[in-house]
Formats: C-alpha cells, structure tokens, sequence
C-alpha cells in the first residue's frame, strides 16, 4: 500500500517552462541556503546542509522550477519558488516558507503555486485544518483568504500574526462558518 507521504511526495504540475515539484531530492541545498539568506526571505535564515534536507524530507515541499534555466536535459531547472506544507499527510498542514524569486514574479507562478498546494490539501480526505502564519496584511492575507480559502482566527485585522486556517474534510464543522466546533 503507497503511503500518502509516498504519494504527495512523488507529484508534479507542468506551465510552459515551468514545473512545481513535491520530491525533495530535487532542490539545490546550496541554492536555498541563498533564498533564505536573501533579504527577501526576511522571516526566516539559512539552516546547515543536513538540518535543509530534513526539514525537506520531513514536510511537503514544493518547488517551483526554470526548465529554460536548465544546463544539463536531467536537470528540474532553476529553483525560483519555493513552499512548504509541514504535515503529517493525514490531518494537520502548516503551510510556510512560501517564496517566489523577485525576478519572476507578476507572472502568476505564486498563485500557481498556491493552487498546486491547495490541489494537494483536498486530497487528504481526513484533513481537519490547515494553517499559517503572516505578517503581511495588505498582500498575503486577502491572497491566502481568495487562493486556499483562509480565515482569520483572531479577527482584529490589521494587528501582529495574522493566524489563519482552512477547516479540511476531517474538521467537524466543515462546511460550516465561524470558528471552533459549534
């Protein structure tokens, strides 16, 4: 029986040149060592080789790759987005580290991304809640509201974290508004 880990972790999408990619083998550890050193990657730094590769291999990742970047035909391409769906594959995702290169942004690829993410989310049938954490009001908000069907969990907007989530099939008030469980 392919567990869902196997599963989620062997999946791709395809956009012109662009490809995302679940398989953690695929992304340059030394090239994310340079996002998350990037003042763009403002929220977090760059962690050793091996703490890079776990957290990959321990969590959904998703990478975002240039084809036409690519030197060599057994290449994924240029790593230029990045996301990443920490989970147990049944009931819980935190997503976080969703990047894109500034270079490439203003073509749809985040968004792209985003549902690549989503598509993978109404796949786990017994998922109670998806979440995350932002900072930025003005943009990540209403963008994670309007692609992954978010909803502020404290709805004083405009003040500190904003904490977010999307109740999953396995949530019991699925379907329902509001918060909690009634």
């Amino acid at each position: 029986m392919t567990t869902l880990r196997a599963k989620f972790q062997s999946k791709s999408w395809q956009k012109d040149q662009f490809t995302v990619s679940t398989d953690p083998s695929l992304f340059p550890i030394s090239q994310l060592a340079g996002i998350f050193n990037s003042s763009e990657f403002y929220w977090a730094s760059a962690l050793s080789p091996e703490a890079f590769k776990e957290a990959l291999h321990n969590s959904l990742s998703f990478g975002v790759y240039d084809s036409a970047q690519s030197s060599d035909r057994e290449s994924s391409g240029k790593l230029i987005g990045i996301a990443r769906l920490v989970t147990d594959f049944v009931t819980f995702a935190y997503l976080t580290d969703v990047w894109v290169d500034p270079t490439y942004q203003g073509k749809g690829l985040g968004s792209w991304l985003v549902r690549c993410m989503r598509e993978v989310l109404d796949e786990m049938p017994d998922l109670r809640r998806a979440m995350l954490l932002t900072g930025d009001w003005e943009r990540s908000v209403p963008f994670y509201e309007k692609l992954l069907g978010m909803s502020l969990v404290e709805p004083k907007r405009g003040e500190g974290l904003a904490v977010m989530e999307s109740k999953g099939r396995g949530h019991p008030t699925y379907g329902k508004s509001g918060l909690g469980y009634d």
